[in-house]
C-alpha cells in the first residue's frame, strides 16, 4: 500500500504461531456480519494522499457503502456523487483487524475486488503506529485495472529479497527499503497469471489468496475461482491447513537477506480503497495505464465509472 505514518495505534496482541511449520488451525473465520466484529473502520486522513475521504462505519452504512448478504461482505465507494474541485475525496471505506498477527497464515476468498481508472485497492498487513519500523506486507494491490497483482514488502533499511528462486512470480525490485525514493518496495508481480487483479479476477469470479509469515519467510499464492490447482483446504475454508502442500507460491520473501523477526511487528489485516495518490495518481502511471484526462479530475467528474468499485469477501480466515 506504500503505507506512510498515520494516526492510529496498534491495540490488539499477536496470536502466537503453532508448533509445526507449515500446519495450523483456525483463529479467527471471519463472515458476513462477522466482519463488523472482527474490523473496525478508519475514518482517517489517507497516508497515500489520494482523491478519497474514508468514513466511519454509521457514515458507510448510511450511505451503503457496507453492507452483508448470507456470507457475503461488501466494502465499497461512493458511485453517485459528482466531486468538487475545492471538496473532500470520494467517499470510500478502509478497515482494519482488530487482532494482530505474527506467524500465521491467512486465507482471502475474494468474490470480487475494487476496478476502474483511478482506483487503488489493497489487502495488506502491518502495523500503523511503528511503519516502516513494524515492516508491511501488501497481498493484493494494484492501480488503474493494470495487471497482474503485485505483492510487495516495507521495510526499515536493511532488507533484501534475491531477484528470482523459489516463486512463480516476478521480482521487479529486491530492496525493500521504504525511505528508498518513491518507495517501491520489494515487489513480486503474479506474472504466471494475469487475472490475478482487476476486471479479469472478476471475470472469473474471484478466487483465493493467502499468506504465510514465518520467521524463515513470507510467501503468497493465488488461485482463480476455477482453477484445478487449488487446494481443498483452501476453497473449503478448513479447521486446519498444511501450507506444504500448496505448492510454489506466486510471491516469495524469504529471510536469508531479510530478518523477519525484528523487521515485521506483530501486524493488522488493512483492506482499502482509495483514489489516486502517490501511485495510481502518477502522471506517468495514469497516462500509460490507457486513462482518460487526469486522476483526480477523472474521479472528482465521473461518479458512475466506480459502480464496480468494490470489495465482497466471502470469508476471511486466519490460522496460527
Amino acid at each position: 500500500m506504500k503505507f506512510s505514518p498515520s494516526t492510529g495505534a496498534l491495540t490488539a496482541a499477536s496470536l502466537a504461531g503453532s508448533a509445526l511449520a507449515g500446519t495450523y488451525n483456525v483463529a479467527d473465520n471471519i463472515v458476513g456480519n462477522g466482519f463488523y466484529n472482527s474490523f473496525g473502520f478508519e475514518a482517517i486522513a489517507d497516508p497515500t494522499a489520494g482523491r478519497v475521504n474514508y468514513v466511519d462505519l454509521a457514515t458507510a452504512q448510511s450511505l451503503n457503502l457496507t453492507y452483508t448478504n448470507g456470507n457475503s461482505f461488501v466494502i465499497r465507494a461512493d458511485d453517485t456523487t459528482v466531486l468538487t474541485a475545492s471538496g473532500p475525496g470520494r467517499n470510500s471505506v478502509r478497515v482494519k483487524s482488530n487482532t494482530a498477527y505474527t506467524t500465521h497464515a491467512a486465507i482471502f476468498d475474494i468474490a470480487h475486488m475494487p476496478e476502474g481508472c483511478g482506483s487503488w485497492p489493497a489487502v495488506w498487513e502491518t502495523n500503523e503506529s511503528n511503519w516502516p519500523a513494524g515492516g508491511e506486507v501488501d497481498i493484493v494491490e494494484g492501480v488503474n485495472n493494470v495487471t497482474p497483482n503485485q505483492a510487495t514488502l516495507h521495510t526499515n533499511p536493511g532488507c533484501t529479497i534475491p531477484s528470482s528462486g523459489g516463486m512463480l512470480g516476478t521480482v521487479v525490485n529486491a530492496d525493500c527499503n521504504a525511505d528508498a525514493t518513491g518507495n517501491p518496495g520489494c515487489g513480486v508481480q503474479f506474472t504466471e497469471d494475469k487475472n490475478s487483479f482487476g476486471p479479469g479476477f472478476n471475470g472469473v469470479g474471484g478466487g483465493w489468496y493467502a499468506v504465510e509469515r514465518t520467521n524463515s519467510a513470507i510467501s503468497v499464492w493465488f488461485w482463480e475461482r476455477g482453477s484445478t490447482s487449488v487446494p481443498s483446504q483452501v476453497s473449503s475454508g478448513a479447521s486446519s491447513i498444511d501450507t506444504s502442500t500448496w505448492g510454489t507460491p506466486a510471491a516469495y520473501f524469504p529471510s536469508t537477506s531479510c530478518d523477519i523477526s525484528t523487521m515485521f511487528d506483530a501486524n493488522n489485516i488493512i483492506i482499502n480503497l482509495t483514489f489516486c495518490g502517490a501511485w495510481a495518481g502518477q502522471a506517468s502511471i495514469y497516462s500509460a495505464s490507457g486513462c482518460p484526462s487526469d486522476c483526480v479530475s477523472y474521479v472528482n467528474a465521473n461518479p458512475s465509472a466506480f459502480t464496480n468499485a468494490y470489495f465482497e469477501f466471502n470469508a476471511i480466515n486466519v490460522y496460527t
